[in-house]
């Protein structure tokens, strides 16, 4: 019988398998705190025949299979193996826009494209995509949705999946499947489409949501190798809001007001470290931004759309100023030196070459879960009681609160940058993470993306959904080779 590496250069050809050293150490290890462990080759796909190949060759030979699609820098440890001898599927090739319909709002992209890529496609057509803060230039979308990340327009988010739709997947067992209402239909989406099929919405075949069991799933379930998502229209304007405030809980209230009243299109909450490290080229200037700025900015996106765009947005501003002096709050179009469109531009584009959480000190590490906007001043002071208690500054130290689903909870996050080549300060940041982490799930934080160490918190406190999430993995990946040892599935 042919060796693994034999079959394997005969799916994808001798130059898209790699298992030298070099390109092996890449996936390794990433910028989080997860054991590096060496895979045993990199496979590079062009299309779902061959990854659906790939997949029945790993049951065949029980091997585990980690899928990739973004390029690095990577920061979760989601795309680390878990187990050795795993081989890495690298999709960051497939990339495709399958299709853009513009009377439908909705677009079918393959797991390589990433935002800088679709967001010129998208805008030609009058079209744009909700994001993510400030993404990693080389993010795939699609791992970005499946991953569940917080997008910033989440006053019109209809619930946490939202933008995804439908996919084509290759389940664990190596079962080939469309999703939402693609399923419905032949596999083949120019048919489908012919027909008059737009792939819009994701709940199906007949009335089971299958997208649930992949997003958050980390891979571990099947490799999605088409998705489609719903898009917004363009707006020809666009201005942003700054609330500035001395302390996160002054701005709770108007927060509310204002993603209750559906008012303008981005809203967060950041302290000045973060929107520093947004802002800032490099340490000097990032320091130096973070001493100026106020402590903490509430920012709203103004949003003028396609029909009167003007007229709306000086409406909206017109209300976002009323409500902050409602709550003793005062509504600024800038910063000192910084105009808000040039803040609006480094919130919605991805960021450059060195990604914006790592440019203070080179490496960061990021604490993130699921709460209620009323309860993020809470955690804020049980972490700031750690970074003090360890002797961090606490001025470097970001803390991002950004609204989900309409308003109805928070992802809060903790950015911690440090420098990775210092091994004393490595320990720190890993230490401070760690108990951080615990901390949060001891006061009822909820790891709706649960990476690394959150895996065992979040499933420790349930245990009949833990045996269900294990009999589910055993149904879609029956020889648990999808990402083995995500999500504390050791044992599925």
């Amino acid at each position: 019988m042919a060796s693994l590496s034999t079959q394997l250069a005969g799916i994808v050809g001798k130059e898209n398998l790699a298992e030298d050293p070099a390109t092996l150490d890449l996936y390794a290890r990433d910028s989080s705190f997860a054991e590096p462990i060496r895979p045993r080759y990199v496979v590079k796909v062009k299309d779902a025949d061959q990854v659906q190949r790939i997949v029945k060759l790993a049951n065949e030979t029980k091997t585990p299979i980690v899928p990739v699609s973004s390029t690095g820098p990577r920061h979760n440890g989601d795309t680390v193996p878990s187990v050795p001898e795993s081989i890495i599927v690298d999709l960051s090739g497939m990339k495709r826009i399958i299709s853009i319909n513009r009377q439908q709002r909705v677009v079918i992209v393959e797991p390589g494209v990433t935002y800088g890529e679709l967001q010129p496609a998208l805008a030609a057509e009058g079209l744009t995509l909700s994001l993510p803060l400030a993404t990693k230039a080389g993010k795939s979308v699609v791992a970005s949705v499946l991953d569940l990340e917080p997008r910033l327009n989440a006053l019109h988010q209809w619930n946490f999946i939202d933008p995804l739709r439908c996919t084509e997947v290759i389940w664990g067992d190596g079962n080939r499947m469309y999703t939402g209402e693609a399923g419905g239909g032949p596999l083949d989406v120019e048919k489908q489409q012919a027909g008059e099929r737009w792939q819009v919405s994701g709940t199906g075949p007949m009335m089971l949501d299958f997208y649930r069991l992949l997003t958050g799933s980390q891979g571990s379930m099947g490799i999605v190798t088409w998705a489609s998502l719903k898009c917004d229209v363009l707006s020809p304007e666009r201005d942003l809001c700054v609330v500035p405030a001395e302390k996160a809980e002054d701005l709770v209230d108007f927060l509310y007001r204002v993603t209750r009243l559906r008012l303008g299109a981005e809203a967060l909450l950041v302290n000045a470290a973060t929107l520093a490290s947004l802002l800032g080229k490099d340490p000097a200037e990032i320091s130096a931004l973070a001493r100026s700025l106020p402590a903490w900015m509430a920012l709203i996106g103004i949003n003028g759309q396609s029909i009167l765009p003007e007229m709306r947005a000086a409406a909206h501003i017109a209300d976002i100023g009323e409500i902050a002096q409602q709550f003793g709050l005062r509504m600024v179009d800038s910063l000192p030196g910084i105009p808000g469109k040039r803040i609006l531009e480094k919130l919605t584009e991805p960021s450059g070459k060195v990604f914006w959480k790592d440019c203070l000190k080179g490496t960061s590490a990021s604490l993130f879960f699921t709460t209620t906007l009323d309860s993020a001043a809470d955690y804020i002071s049980t972490v700031q009681g750690l970074v003090a208690a360890q002797g961090w500054n606490p001025a470097e130290i970001g803390v991002y609160v950004q609204p989900q689903n309409m308003g109805t909870s928070i992802q809060l996050e903790f950015i911690i940058p440090y420098n990775s080549a210092d091994r004393v300060e490595a320990d720190r940041a890993k230490r401070l993470f760690t108990e951080a982490s615990v901390a949060c799930a001891r006061k009822g934080a909820y790891f709706l993306r649960p990476h690394g160490i959150w895996a065992a918190l979040q499933l420790n406190k349930d245990v009949q959904s833990a045996a269900l999430l294990r009999r589910m993995k055993g149904v879609f990946d029956p020889n648990n080779i999808m990402n083995t040892g995500k999500l504390g599935l050791q044992g599925a």
